[in-house]
């Protein structure tokens, strides 16, 4: 997180009165994303029937999704949890996203080519996403969103998205409260638009999996893409909207680097293993470093005198995050055999699903993107309630934090 974003001028005039905001910030990684409903899942079991207890929601690709179904069913209060879960457990690979593969006899690098070039001619990346926008229309009551906002069940919704035209990385944000408003920073753009699915799917555009998607700012049309590509500050958008409390979901595997330990270094990389790395590369975020600078900075802005704190316009933040505690890699190989037939017939020609030892570590990296299948998503909510029952303790302190809406 870029230091600007909590600290400012010692001459800056004494802050107005704002709300005290808890803040809901989902990270991306495609089918992964089912590990935060298993998370919030079993936050809700921890707090039980009470009313929604967030005040922004902020989501990046796959998280983008769930963050706005979570505010389009926030009137239910910890029940939306629950609903989340529900759409997650009826969605299959092909209400996400269609891919029509050649069936030439066994699966090979040149049939995975062949079909994944005529994918590329027909839909401008290697997957059709016309079934997720389908998706996302019959599921998603975005008229609730704003009825949501307007009544205060919510102060605001965000979803980021980066921009292959500009370069940029941007954060779209609907909310009914004029405290918040429109940031600019290097390289990070945030301005108040009706979230839409268009949104979405431009947020949840993996590169070169999924279509670019056009969407107007500043009066012009740019391209954008997947929102986890130059995050650099993924908590920064929340502090903006006034979040005081953070509470974090990611679904990055630091320990994904230690599974090719004992790999025969000598075998060299398929394909499928080098895109499972890329796409790695993508998701993975800096999450887990600008949680750290935020505790930090905030542990320093606690103990600064009084006097010299009221002059500062931001406050401590308190930031609790949460990420698998097992490789979602080996997770996602014990469940490869559910992909659509198709999905798994190119995968296995482009080597993603190969099982030699020196491939383990990454081996279903590519596939577990993609893996829209009840057995994995099952196994992702079961680990996310696991993981949230673990964490119990800490969850339960962060929620017992004062709630008083008005801070100076």
């Amino acid at each position: 997180m870029a230091l600007e974003t909590l600290l400012a001028s010692p001459f800056a005039p004494p802050p107005p009165q704002r709300p005290q905001r808890r803040a809901l910030v989902l990270m991306g990684g495609g089918a992964r994303t089912a590990y935060q409903v298993g998370v919030l899942r079993g936050l809700g079991r921890l707090l039980g029937e009470a009313a929604f207890p967030f005040h922004l929601i902020l989501g990046t690709s796959a998280g983008a999704l769930n963050g706005t179904y979570l505010a389009s069913v926030a009137h239910h209060g910890t029940r939306a949890f629950e609903h989340l879960g529900a759409f997650w457990s009826q969605l299959r690979s092909h209400q996400v996203y269609q891919l029509n593969a050649l069936r030439l006899g066994r699966p090979n690098l040149l049939t995975a080519g062949l079909t994944l070039m005529r994918q590329v001619r027909r839909h401008r990346a290697l997957l059709d996403t016309l079934p997720l926008v389908q998706t996302l229309h019959r599921h998603l009551d975005l008229p609730a969103v704003s009825r949501a906002l307007e009544d205060g069940t919510l102060d605001a919704l965000a979803v980021t998205a980066s921009s292959y035209t500009s370069g940029e990385h941007w954060t779209f944000f609907q909310s009914a409260d004029p405290t918040c408003t429109p940031w600019r920073r290097p390289g990070r753009r945030a301005e108040a638009q009706l979230i839409g699915v268009e949104h979405l799917m431009a947020s949840a555009a993996i590169p070169f999996l999924f279509p670019a998607v056009p969407l107007w700012v500043d009066g012009h049309k740019e391209y954008f893409g997947d929102g986890s590509m130059r995050q650099l500050s993924p908590l920064s958008g929340a502090i903006h909207l006034g979040a005081r409390q953070i509470l974090v979901i990611g679904v990055g595997q630091p320990q994904r680097a230690g599974l090719t330990r004992t790999a025969a270094h000598s075998d060299e990389p398929s394909a499928g293993t080098i895109a499972g790395h890329a796409l790695a590369s993508v998701f993975h975020d800096t999450l887990q470093a600008d949680v750290e600078q935020a505790q930090r900075v905030s542990r320093t802005l606690a103990q600064l005198p009084p006097a010299v704190a009221a002059l500062l316009p931001y406050r401590p933040v308190d930031v609790l995050c949460l990420q698998p505690s097992v490789s979602l890699d080996e997770l996602a190989l014990k469940h490869v055999h559910e992909l659509p037939a198709a999905t798994r017939d190119t995968l296995a020609g482009l080597g993603a699903l190969e099982t030699r030892r020196s491939a383990a570590g990454s081996t279903a990296a590519l596939a577990s993107y993609v893996l829209f299948e009840p057995g994995f998503v099952h196994a992702l909510m079961q680990l996310g309630e696991a993981d949230a029952h673990h964490h119990a303790h800490a969850l339960r302190a962060f929620f017992a934090a004062s709630t008083d809406r008005t801070v100076p």
